[in-house]
């Protein structure tokens, strides 16, 4: 009752290790969490905007203080630290 094992064993043979550089992959790490961190913020701002802009009572001086302490609170503990080693 031996399972046939042919496909997984040319799977297995046929399996390449990639080709791109240390370096290359540090960087797009670097990209992917420069934009995702960046990103997420603007997103969130442009929501906190929006939201308290268009609500009832609401307005466009109150939304964009509003968004602008929240850009200024998210730049704060999102920027680039110095390393400490």
């Amino acid at each position: 009752m031996a399972a046939d094992t042919h496909e997984a064993d040319h799977d297995a043979e046929a399996y390449l290790k990639g080709s791109q550089e240390i370096t290359e992959q540090i960087a797009t790490w670097h990209l992917f969490n420069f934009l995702t961190k960046w990103g997420s913020l603007a997103t969130a701002v442009a929501v906190l905007l929006f939201t308290v802009w268009f609500m009832p009572n609401g307005g466009f001086f109150p939304a964009a203080i509003a968004a602008v302490v929240l850009a200024v609170a998210g730049w704060w503990f999102l920027r680039s630290k110095p390393a400490d080693h």
